[in-house]
Order: C-alpha cells, then sequence, then structure tokens
C-alpha cells in the first residue's frame, strides 16, 4: 500500500506524535500541514491568521494539503482542516483518514503539558478546558464524516500505531487501486 495516510483531529490527540512513529514503522515519509505551511510561508499560524484571518489561514491549508498530498506519506493535519467540505473530500477521495479520538480531559492535560501550542491562536477566547470542549463538540462529527478508521487516541504513541497497522491489515481486502473504497 503507498496511498497517503492522512490524520485527523482536535489538537492535542497526537497526529504529529502518532504520525512520525506510524510513518517509521511503515516506511513512509511523515509531513505536518501546519509545519510545512509555516515553513513556506516563513510565519506562524498565530500571523497568518493575525494577517490574513481564519478564511485566508483555512485557504492556506488547503493549499498545504493538496502541496504534501503522495504516496507513501503519512500526513498530520491542523485540527481545523475539517471544517472545509473540499478538505474532508479530497482526503477521503486521494488516500485513508484515520481520526485520532480522545476526550476532552485528554485533549487539554496534553495541551497545558505541550506550551509550543500557544503559538495557535485561540479559537474562542475562553480557557482552554472550555475551548477545548466547544471545538470537539463542533468538529467531532466532521472528523468522523471524514474518517475511514476512528482510533482511541488515549494510549501510547506505540500502542496507537499498533492499533492503526491493525486497523489498515484488515482494510487491505477493500483496497482497489491503492485507494481505500
Amino acid at each position: 500500500m503507498t496511498q497517503p495516510l492522512f490524520l485527523v483531529g482536535p489538537r492535542g490527540c497526537g497526529k504529529t506524535t502518532t504520525g512520525m512513529a506510524l510513518a517509521k514503522a511503515i516506511d513512509f515519509q511523515f509531513v505536518d500541514t501546519d509545519r510545512w505551511l509555516q515553513s513556506h510561508v516563513q510565519m506562524t499560524v498565530a500571523e497568518i491568521v493575525e494577517r490574513e484571518g481564519w478564511e485566508g489561514f483555512r485557504a492556506q491549508e488547503t493549499t498545504a494539503l493538496q502541496a504534501v498530498t503522495g504516496p507513501s506519506t503519512v500526513i498530520a493535519t491542523g485540527g481545523g482542516i475539517i471544517l472545509t467540505e473540499y478538505n474532508r473530500h479530497y482526503m477521503r477521495n486521494n488516500g485513508m483518514v484515520i481520526y485520532l479520538s480522545a476526550p476532552v480531559s485528554v485533549l487539554v492535560s496534553r495541551l497545558e503539558a505541550a506550551p509550543e501550542e500557544g503559538l495557535r491562536p485561540t479559537l474562542t477566547g475562553k480557557p482552554l478546558t472550555e475551548e477545548v470542549q466547544e471545538v470537539l463538540e463542533q468538529r467531532d462529527e466532521l472528523y468522523r464524516q471524514a474518517a475511514h478508521f476512528i482510533v482511541d487516541a488515549t494510549h501510547e504513541p506505540s500502542q496507537v500505531v499498533a492499533d492503526i497497522l491493525a486497523m489498515m491489515s484488515q482494510a487491505a481486502p477493500r483496497l482497489q487501486g491503492g485507494v481505500y473504497t
């Protein structure tokens, strides 16, 4: 299998950490759409949003998604990439989409443990727990719609990778022409 694997989910679910481990396990390239975009435009997400607004950032995010999509690649997406209908369809039609699902309490504890996440602007202006709860309520159904598979992301990255690999091996008979059906 060489189709790209797209990891979707909210901030703190482990898309980057799991993505790097998964790519190593299956000898794929790894790319993070937010990191690619920031490197490409030489601005942080916060700076892009300040300059172009969320709408401008979302448009740039779509460009980044298209630019990094390629065979044998694990792609960690930004948490809001699924807000754009085009992106949801693009990922589903061009690879396998895996939703790394975790409850609010886990997401908040991970975000508090990783202060570099502060480089991303607040979405609601509310305290972290309230923001994560509100954003997850708004986006959970979109993550589920986009996903071919939903994985419990509360475990250690090695276990999450093992769970993804098990799902992929069970799905292998449903792959046609390198694209999951």
